[in-house]
C-alpha cells in the first residue's frame, strides 16, 4: 500500500473511531442529560413524547389524586387531577410548556417510570417494546383531614390567604396540608396550550399568589403561639415550674428603652403575680416578656432551633417551584428579646414549623422529621420503597413536655382557645394574634393536638388574611374551630 493511500486509511479510522467514541458518549453518558427537560425545556421531540406517555398516580387512602386517563389527540394521554383545588399544592401540576411541581416534580423519576428503582420494569418494557410504566406515589395524607382543613379555610372567603398543616406527632407523617387560595391543576394539565398559557399568566399575575404553598413558604411573626417555646426554655432551665408565680401586671418595663411592653388588651393577666400557668392560658405578654429577659436571648435560640427553627428537614415538595423557608430566630439585644419572647420583633415561623412545635410536645419532646410521601410501588403494585419514620431532635425532656400539655389543655379549657373544645375529648392548644405592620390587620395563629393524653394529631393554623373586621381576627376567634374540625376528622376515623 503506497503512503498516501495509508494516510488516508488511517485517517478514516481515525474519524470512524471518533464518530464511535462520540455516539457512546452521547447515547450512554449524556442521554439523561441530553433528554433532561429541567436542563433542556424547549426540547420539544423530548417534550411531546414525555407528555404522550401514561404517568403513574399520586395516591391518598387508595384514591388517586393525580392521574393518567387517554386522550382523543396526538398526545395519548391526558393528566387530570380528580380533586383539583384541594390538593394542588400537594400534586403541583405537569404541564408540558410550563413544568412539572410539587410531587408531579419532586417524584418525576418515579412517576414516569424513569427511576433506577424501576430498572427491572424498565428492562421488561424495554424488551416488549413498550413504552416506560411509572410508578405510583401514595401520601401519608388522611384525606378527611385535608378536607377539613381546606373547607375551613374557603368558609373564611374566597380571597383567604393562609395555611393548615396536621401532623402525627410519633411518625412526623402529614396528615394534612393546605395552602388558601389555591388553583386548579387541570388548567395547566390540559392539551388546549392556548388556554394553558393564559391560565398560567393569571396565575402569575394574581397578587394572591395561588402557586405558592404557605405551609412551607411563608415565614411571618408566629405571635403568642412563640410563647410555647419560651415556656419550653423556662420549663427546661429548672428556674420555672407551672406554678410558679411571674409578673402579671399591666406593663413591662423594657431596659434600654423608654417603651414599655403591655399586654393585648391593655390591662392586667389578673394581678401583679400570676402562676405560670395562668400566664399561658390567658397569654400574658408581660409575664412572657418577663420570663424571656430572665433565661435571655442565648437560652431562647437554642431552644427555637431545638424545636426546628433555621432547618429544613422536609423535602418531600422541595423542587423548583417550591422550597421550604427555615424559620427565623435573629440576635436581638436586650429589649427585643422580651418582644422576641411573646413571638414579634423578628421572629419568624412558617405553619409547618409551628406544627412542628405541638407534635414535638404531642410526642414527650421528641420532634420527628415531617414527611409526605409514604411509599412508592411499581407498576405492578410492588411496594420499591417505604418512608421510615426518623427523629429529628430532642426539643425538651419528657416531663417537660408533660407539664406544658397540662399546661396547654388550661389554656383551651380555661383560657383563650375555648373555641378548640372538642366534647369528651383534653385538647391542648395555644392562640396567638400577631401584629405586622401598623396599616395592615395582624395574623391569626392556632397551635394544637389531641387527645391531650395520647396524641394522635397536631395541627397548625395561619390565617394571614381574612375579609373580617380587624377587631374579630384572633387566634381563637378564626384559627381555632379550623383547627378543631382537622383534629375531630383524624378523632373521629
Amino acid at each position: 500500500m503506497n503512503r498516501p493511500i495509508r494516510n488516508l486509511a488511517i485517517g478514516c479510522m481515525v474519524l470512524f473511531l471518533a464518530l464511535l467514541i462520540n455516539v457512546t458518549y452521547l447515547q450512554y453518558w449524556q442521554a439523561d442529560n441530553l433528554t433532561s427537560l429541567s436542563k433542556h425545556p424547549d426540547n420539544r421531540r423530548v417534550l411531546d413524547a414525555d407528555f404522550s406517555r401514561p404517568r403513574g398516580s399520586i395516591v391518598v387512602r387508595g384514591k388517586e389524586i393525580a392521574q393518567s386517563t387517554k386522550s382523543k389527540d396526538q398526545y395519548k394521554y391526558q393528566r387530570t387531577y380528580p380533586f383539583g383545588r384541594q390538593y394542588a399544592q400537594l400534586t403541583g401540576f405537569f404541564s408540558r410548556d410550563w413544568g412539572v411541581g410539587g410531587i408531579e416534580a419532586t417524584q418525576n423519576s418515579i412517576l414516569s417510570g424513569a427511576d433506577s428503582k424501576l430498572f427491572v420494569r424498565r428492562v421488561i418494557d424495554l424488551v416488549g417494546n413498550g413504552d416506560p410504566q411509572g410508578g405510583s406515589v401514595s401520601l401519608t395524607i388522611n384525606p378527611k383531614a385535608q378536607k377539613a382543613a381546606f373547607d375551613g379555610l374557603a368558609a373564611l372567603g374566597a380571597n383567604v390567604r393562609g395555611a393548615v398543616v396536621a401532623l402525627e406527632p410519633s411518625t412526623g407523617k402529614v396528615l394534612a396540608m393546605v395552602s388558601s387560595p389555591t388553583y386548579d391543576p387541570n388548567r395547566l394539565a390540559s392539551h388546549d396550550f392556548a388556554a394553558v398559557s393564559k391560565a398560567h399568566a393569571a396565575l402569575l399575575a394574581n397578587d394572591l399568589g395561588p402557586l405558592n404553598n404557605r405551609a412551607i413558604e411563608t415565614v411571618l411573626p408566629p405571635g403568642s403561639t412563640f410563647k410555647l417555646v419560651t415556656a419550653a426554655a423556662a420549663l427546661e432551665s429548672g428556674k420555672y415550674q407551672p406554678d410558679t408565680m411571674v409578673p402579671g401586671g399591666a406593663s413591662l418595663d423594657l431596659p434600654q428603652t423608654s417603651t414599655n411592653l403591655p399586654n393585648e388588651n391593655g390591662g392586667s393577666c389578673g394581678g401583679a403575680k400570676i402562676t405560670f400557668t395562668r400566664a399561658l392560658e390567658v397569654s400574658c405578654n408581660v409575664a412572657f416578656g418577663s420570663v424571656g429577659l430572665k433565661l435571655g436571648a442565648d437560652a431562647l435560640r437554642a431552644q427555637a432551633a431545638k424545636f426546628g427553627w433555621g432547618q429544613t428537614p422536609f423535602h418531600d415538595l422541595d423542587d423548583s417551584l417550591t422550597r421550604q423557608v427555615p424559620s427565623k430566630f435573629p440576635a436581638p439585644d436586650a429589649p427585643e428579646t422580651a418582644l422576641s419572647a411573646i413571638g414579634q420583633w423578628e421572629v419568624s415561623a412558617t405553619p409547618l414549623q409551628m406544627a412542628m412545635v405541638g407534635a414535638g410536645i404531642a410526642n414527650n419532646g421528641t420532634v420527628m422529621k415531617p414527611y409526605l410521601v409514604d411509599e412508592i410501588r411499581s407498576h405492578d403494585l410492588e411496594v420499591i420503597d417505604k418512608t421510615s419514620p426518623a427523629p429529628l431532635s430532642t426539643a425538651v425532656s419528657a416531663a417537660t413536655a408533660r407539664k406544658l400539655t397540662d399546661m396547654m389543655v388550661g389554656v383551651v379549657d380555661n383560657g383563650t382557645a375555648t373555641n378548640a373544645q372538642i366534647a369528651g375529648v383534653k385538647v391542648a392548644g395555644k392562640t396567638g394574634t400577631a401584629q405586622s405592620q401598623a396599616n395592615r390587620p395582624p395574623y391569626a395563629w392556632f397551635v394544637s393536638f389531641a387527645p391531650a393524653d395520647n396524641p394522635t394529631v397536631a395541627v397548625a393554623v395561619l390565617v394571614q388574611d381574612a375579609a373580617v373586621d380587624r377587631n374579630a381576627i384572633s387566634g381563637n376567634g378564626l384559627a381555632a374551630p379550623i383547627a378543631k374540625a382537622v383534629m375531630e376528622a383524624v378523632l373521629n376515623q
